[in-house]
């Protein structure tokens, strides 16, 4: 999926931070290369194990400080305001509590911090393609795809969190696909001062 485009999405993702950030759901640790050098410290958090490991080995690489830890994005292992932005990658679309993981990088997040995500999320409501997530979330596709749901509103999600979106790009990935977890969105909102 890198060369297909991901890697791109992932730059643009992080292009522009600085200071202290913490990554939700590192995963393998795709993002780790992308960071730019103005960024101090990266908590990257994983829940499973294998990803924590690959994603530990690539941190010995990154550009910039990457710290691996064990925790649950609906619990993060870190102090109030301590960060000065948060990065979601494919990950609110796995979380079984949606609403209490972005509580709780609102929770870390310093006033005015920044939340950068990239995110699978539900097409529009009355099309074909929304109607095919709703079913294929209620069949095998989340336990097949590591607890995908494509039919997230997760912008939605997000504004209700109290963020303020201050931009956003709705797209499908890959472009001409009519996969379920086709339709993503890209964009950086801001925790309110």
């Amino acid at each position: 999926m890198d060369r297909a485009g991901t890697a791109a999405f992932r730059g643009d993702l992080v292009a522009g931070l600085s200071g202290r950030v913490i990554e939700i759901g590192a995963g393998n640790g795709r993002m780790f290369s992308h960071y730019p050098p103005e960024v101090r410290e990266v908590v990257a958090v994983e829940p499973e194990r294998r990803l924590r490991a690959a994603a530990e080995r690539a941190a010995r690489s990154a550009p910039v400080s990457v710290t691996v830890v064990d925790g649950l994005a609906e619990a993060l292992p870190a102090g109030t305001g301590e960060f000065d932005a948060a990065v979601l990658a494919l990950v609110l679309c796995t979380v079984p509590d949606q609403a209490g993981a972005l509580a709780e990088v609102s929770r870390v997040l310093r006033p005015g911090g920044e939340l950068r995500f990239f995110e699978h999320v539900a097409a529009a409501e009355a099309s074909r393609l929304h109607r095919a997530q709703r079913l294929v979330d209620a069949t095998l596709w989340p336990k097949l795809f590591a607890g995908c749901h494509t039919s997230r509103d997760t912008v939605g999600a997000i504004r209700a969190a109290g963020f303020q979106i201050e931009q956003l790009r709705r797209f499908r990935f890959p472009a001409t696909s009519n996969s379920p977890s086709a339709p993503c969105a890209h964009g950086r909102a801001t925790r309110p001062a």
